[in-house]
This record gives C-alpha cells, structure tokens and sequence, in this order.
C-alpha cells in the first residue's frame, strides 16, 4: 500500500475527544505524526499527497481492550494476523490482546511472543495483557514483574472472572507498584456456572439455564470495596446489569477511583434475541433483558460507563454449530463495534461523537498508557475515517476476522469505515472508496 511521507486530509469533520474539538477543517500528517489543523497551502510539504474526504468524520484511531483471539493455541479461531487486520478494518489502531490463549499469556516469553507476531503481521499496534494468577488456576499470582518488565499494559485473567477474593487483594497491593491496572471481569462463577442466558422471564419460556444478574452484581460490589480499601487500580472490563451500573455511580459519588466498561452489545441486544436458538447470541455477559440495557444507556450518558469494548470472541464455525448448551460464549465484533455505536449511540443522541470517542479511543488509550486518542500537534498519527451517514449490511462471510460468529448477519447499520491509519500509514482502505475520491495517491494503492 502506497504510504508516502505527509499527508493532507481535507475537508473533514474533525473530532479529539482530547481537546473536545467537533468542527470541520483540515488536518495535515508529517512523518507519522499530526503536524497541525487547518495549515495554509504555504506551509504544507511539497510532496503531500491530499485526500477530500467530502465531509467525514475523521477521528482518533480506536483503542479495544477486550480483544480475543485464539493464537498461540486455537488458531482455528483467529489468528494475530487476521484478527489484526479486522481491527483496522473496523478502525482500531491499537488493541489489547486478553491472556486466554493456549498456553496463556503468564510468562515473559509469551508477553514477548504475541509482541514480535503482532509486529510481524503490521496490521494494527498489539499490546499483551498478562495473567493475573498462574495458568489462570488462580489460586497463586503470576509473575507480574517479569510480565511487566516483558511489556504487559495491565493484568487480567479474562474472560475468567478472579472469583479468589485474596488473589485479588494481593493482584491490586501488587500491581500498584508496578502502576498496572487489574482488569477483572465482574462475575461470581458458582452463580453462573453451566448458565447459558440472562436470568428472567425469557430465560423461563426457552428453558435454557440462567445467568443470574447477582453474579455480576455481587462480583461488581467485591471488587469496589477492594479497590477502596487496597488504594489499587481497577477496570471492570464488562458491567452489564443495572444493580452493577448503581454500584459503581454511587462508588464514584463517593470518590472510588477505578474505570468500568461495557461489551457494546450490552448496549443495544437483547436477551429476546435468544428466540432464535441462535449460538451466535450466546455470549459472556449474556445478552441482558431490555431494563438493563436501558440502564446501560443511561450509564452511559451519565458518566458512570468510562470505556467501550468490542467483546469481540472469535469462535470457528464447528464449535458455534453446536447444541447452544454446548456452544462456547461469544461473537466477533472488531468490524462492526464502531458501526453499532454510530448507529445505537451517537445517532438516537445517547452520546456525542466526542465523547463516544473518549470512550473508544481516549480512555481505553489512557487506561493501559499508551499513545492514542488525540489528533493534537506531534501526537502518533492514529485515526480513523468514516462515512457515518452510509449505511451498508453486515456481511459475515465477507468480514476480515477467520471466524463468522456474529448475530448481525444480514443486519443493516450506520457507518462505513474509510481508512485506518497507524502512526501516518494508511493501513487499511474500504473497497467502497472511489477513486474520485483521492488525488493521485489512490492510483498506487494495491
């Protein structure tokens, strides 16, 4: 793909959630890096090559910390090549990959494998996110320094939720020194265990063991009054009931610090959909009755909700054909994500685009304390261009990730993404873009 050295996007609407910025303007990169809004002509390179975007969004590139994927060990899933390049094609610059692998992510060797793949496939940036305890038994803690000193952003034993209260205390004490986060994922097991749908009216007419909304809820309760008494950094990667949005607002009220984020189907699916039998809606957390996800709305207005995760959970196409009793959890949603929240979020007026950018971008980038989430002068240039008013339909066999586990096939949404761009090179490019719409740039791009 052709990558020349400066480029000038014109004509675009501009949103940094960093600075709160929402106009239209121009923005020029330089050497892999934003050089600069609404420069003149007399001040650009002389080889810039200029793309009129005609009116789209361009914003920071999207950071997920809820991304897995099956190498090393279920390759059959996902591998870091192709989960990598459905990250760009959904607009992410830069994900964090979940420790779940085979073996998982609890030495420094295998913090440093899924580094040298990641690079190897140069798709998107991928960071390692480490075990908490050791093969995620957890009954002991990893080595959290050696996974640190590796490169380990944060540690979680996700999707695993951390059900040994003392491993945590110890996890949170521990990774305080090392100025990690503790990602947990909010559930109480011997609840849940053999669950396979939210708990509730639904649930009863289907007959399929219920996922009770106290797992999560009592999950969500421990973990705030650990973090309050240990002073240690916390993220709860998935809330999804209402009782777990009312906790961490009143816990913020009263001065908590720690982040909570929700899968973005939590946001707009609901556990009707399980009418179908349908093994692609079965995922972790379940897909909630329609009171929750009203809640989640309004937690994610309010504030309460910090972060927007894909939950993207790639699972090949023999497994999900099974049983739905026997079919594992989750959907692929790396593609998709941006265009569900245009179309669920930002549209209805749940969020604006800054602050919806704030939380898929800014934040999740903060969190871990990386680069990304701004376009402000000299900032790594990582963006995102969409066509927020196109509307295209989801496609499962022609999507990027390996596997096809996604309950929106056939399901019409808001949001074409354009192009992806990792520190000023232009990574991916939709086959919907016309040739009009570049300059001679375009000609080169295979």
């Amino acid at each position: 793909m052709h990558n020349p050295s400066s480029w000038l996007i014109e004509n675009a609407r501009l949103i940094d959630p960093s600075t709160g910025m929402d106009r239209h303007g121009r923005l020029l990169i330089v050497n892999g890096r934003f050089a600069g809004v609404d420069v003149c002509d007399a001040d650009l390179p002389h080889d810039v090559e200029r793309w009129d975007v005609q009116g789209c969004v361009v914003a920071p590139g999207l950071c997920d910390l809820s991304t897995e994927f099956g190498e090393p060990g279920r390759e059959e899933d996902e591998t870091i090549v192709t989960g990598t390049r459905a990250a760009l094609a959904g607009g992410f610059s830069s994900i964090a990959l979940s420790s779940n692998t085979e073996p998982p992510i609890d030495t420094a060797a295998s913090v440093e494998f899924i580094h040298q793949k990641g690079a190897r496939a140069d798709h998107c940036r991928v960071y390692a996110l480490g075990c908490v305890s050791k093969h995620q038994q957890g009954e002991s803690l990893a080595e959290i320094g050696s996974l640190v000193e590796a490169g380990a952003v944060a540690l979680s034993d996700g999707p695993k939720p951390i059900e040994n209260t003392g491993l945590l205390r110890r996890a949170l004490e521990y990774c305080a020194m090392f100025d990690r986060v503790v990602f947990d994922h909010p559930e109480i097991a011997s609840l849940s265990r053999g669950g396979v749908m939210h708990e509730g009216l639904e649930q009863l007419m289907l007959g399929l063991s219920p996922i009770p909304a106290e797992a999560e809820d009592l999950s969500t309760s421990r973990d705030i009054r650990l973090v309050e008494a240990t002073g240690g950094r916390l993220h709860l990667t998935s809330v999804s009931t209402s009782g777990s949005i009312d906790l961490c607002r009143r816990a913020k009220a009263r001065g908590i610090a720690f982040t909570a984020g929700i899968f973005v189907a939590n946001l707009h699916m609901n556990d009707t959909m399980l009418r179908s039998f349908d093994a692609n809606c079965k995922v972790n957390p379940p897909l909630r009755s329609q009171d929750h996800v009203f809640a989640c709305l309004e937690g994610l207005r309010d504030g309460t909700i910090d972060i927007i995760s894909s939950g993207h959970r790639p699972c090949s196409l023999e497994k999900k054909m099974l049983e739905i009793d026997a079919a594992p959890f989750g959907m692929i949603a790396l593609e998709t994500a941006l265009s569900q929240v245009i179309t669920h979020v930002i549209r209805p007026g749940i969020l604006t685009w800054c602050d919806a950018m704030a939380k898929m971008s800014l934040n999740p980038s903060r969190l871990i304390g990386v680069s990304g989430g701004t376009l402000q002068t000299n900032a790594l240039a990582d963006l995102v261009v969409v066509d927020a008013e196109r509307k295209w339909k989801v496609d499962a066999t022609l999507l990027q990730s390996r596997s096809y586990n996604t309950p929106l096939d056939g399901t019409e949404l808001y949001g074409v993404v354009l192009a992806t761009y990792v520190e000023g090179r232009r990574k991916f490019v939709s086959p919907s873009v016309q040739k009009p719409s570049f300059h001679s740039s375009l000609e080169n791009v295979q």
